[in-house]
């Protein structure tokens, strides 16, 4: 059978594109390498109930895990601070049952879906996979961070996530730890999920993952481990091009996960609407032009805010421990309070322009920063 569309990668990114583009009455085939959709879960399934909005999804009770009504950041030396996140609507997905409805609702529209099965080729008239030669007039990549690894090793990060059950986790709190010795140039998190089970995990640069997850969770007490994750993440924001000739690229294969945290659900989801809708114009009118349309629409939403983050990670990296201790002894509790009201969880450089620039903050921090900490204000 032909096809107008073939998605490779059935993660949020490619389904939504499926779901847009079926939704035209194209017909499009997602073909996913594993033997089930949502699996394996890399994500630490964070996202905001706006974005879900946007993203046209109201979440089931099965994929509705949690909600996080605070999100609290440790120092070096364990000092302290915490935000109240329950303006930010802050939710926590399995990511399994998400990825699934997605699914479900590019099936409703049309898309026809199939498991292990792999993209092994583009060719002249479609690809070729591990079940044979597709004919396909567009072949979109969302692939992960996969497509990207062999491109330019410098913009991925290893990482380790388990998901345990412990009675230190605090069911409504995100925990995030800074250590430039421990996680260079990235930090451990613990995101609660239900009642004494989270998501643990550590990235960082030059680390054994796996060694430092392990004695992160020695360090907090006694735990079961009941699943691992081991895998590289995406921290140098969006490649140059998102269209090459027949191919789109969208999600984490296009670098639409923020270089701040490596999240993409909202802004690798956007993106899969974008292509998708681009696409379905496409196929319309048979205009080039229309794909192009796609980036243009992906930077309107995000081209600023993700270079704020480039330019946010870039301070940050370079931040010693003893100087991220001094920059926690001056914030404020009006500062938390102004972020924790006026932030963004999808849009954050700017609460995390505020706590590098607030004022009475160390000198060291203001040196270091220059007139790059005023273009991030700015």
């Amino acid at each position: 059978m032909d096809y107008d569309v073939v998605v490779a990668g059935g993660s949020v990114a490619g389904l939504l594109c499926a779901r847009e583009v079926a939704a035209q009455n194209h017909k499009v085939l997602v073909i996913e390498e594993d033997y089930e959709i949502g699996t394996p879960e890399h994500c630490g399934g964070l996202v905001s109930i706006p974005a879900m909005d946007d993203l046209g999804i109201i979440p089931m009770r099965a994929t509705l895990d949690n909600k996080i009504r605070s999100a609290r950041m440790i120092s070096p030396s364990g000092k302290e601070v915490t935000l109240d996140a329950r303006p930010q609507q802050v939710i926590v997905l399995d990511r399994r049952e998400f990825d699934k409805q997605i699914a479900h609702q590019a099936k409703i529209n049309g898309a026809e879906i199939r498991v292990r099965t792999s993209l092994k080729e583009i060719t002249r008239e479609g690809v070729r996979t591990s079940d044979g030669c597709i004919k396909c007039k567009i072949v979109v990549d969302a692939r992960g961070v996969a497509s990207l690894i062999n491109k330019d090793r410098t913009g991925t990060l290893q990482s380790a996530q388990y998901e345990v059950y412990a009675d230190w986790i605090d069911k409504e709190r995100v925990e995030v730890y800074l250590d430039q010795k421990k996680y260079p140039g990235f930090f451990a998190w613990i995101i609660p999920t239900r009642r004494d089970e989270a998501k643990v995990g550590v990235a960082g640069r030059g680390i054994n993952p796996a060694n430092v997850l392990e004695e992160f969770l020695k360090q907090k007490g006694s735990y079961s481990t009941v699943r691992k994750i081991f895998a590289p993440i995406w921290i140098k924001g969006p490649i140059k091009e998102f269209v090459a000739k027949n191919m789109v690229i969208v999600g984490d294969a296009a670098g639409q996960a923020k270089p701040t945290t490596a999240g993409g659900i909202y802004s690798s989801g956007l993106g899969g609407i974008f292509a998708g809708k681009s696409i379905s114009r496409f196929l319309n009118i048979g205009k080039e032009s229309e794909l192009l349309k796609y980036q243009k629409e992906w930077t309107d939403k995000f081209g600023k805010e993700f270079s704020h983050m480039l330019l946010a990670r870039s301070l940050l990296e370079r931040l010693d421990n003893k100087s991220i201790d001094d920059l926690f002894e001056s914030i404020t509790p009006d500062v938390l309070n102004e972020i924790s009201k006026d932030g963004s969880f999808d849009f954050h450089t700017t609460s995390v322009a505020k706590l590098l620039g607030i004022k009475g903050s160390v000198k060291a921090v203001q040196a270091i920063f220059g007139n790059e900490l005023r273009r991030l204000l700015g």
